[in-house]
């Protein structure tokens, strides 16, 4: 597991947190980390606990880019929600720009 020792001997809280947030890899990254930050806020949890709430929202694709850090990488929030967010810049497409039309040609017919 790529969390630090630290990170995997904390428990987690006996009480439900009820996130209500995934990512498959299509949706808006800050839109997503901007979800799950506010319902972490509201729960009061450290940020040990973060980093194990988060990798619970990952889904396909990205939990097996999370699986793939060597054991012991990944030591705080802010180091993985950057790995996070580095890895899905990597795989998501150019935004376009009005610009872009200009290209655009019609053929006859």
């Amino acid at each position: 597991m790529p969390f630090s020792r630290a990170i995997m001997n904390t428990a987690l809280p006996t009480t439900s947190l009820g996130l209500k947030v995934f990512f498959i890899g299509g949706e808006d990254l800050k839109a997503h980390l901007t979800t799950f930050h506010t319902q972490m806020m509201l729960t009061g949890v450290s940020d040990v606990v973060y980093c194990k709430m988060l990798m619970g929202t990952l889904s396909s694709a990205m939990f097996e880019w999370f699986v793939s850090f060597p054991d012991g990488n990944i030591t705080n929030f802010d180091q993985f929600a950057t790995l996070f967010g580095e890895q899905y810049l990597v795989k998501k497409a150019p935004t376009r720009i009005s610009y872009d039309v200009f290209d655009v040609k019609q053929y006859q017919g």
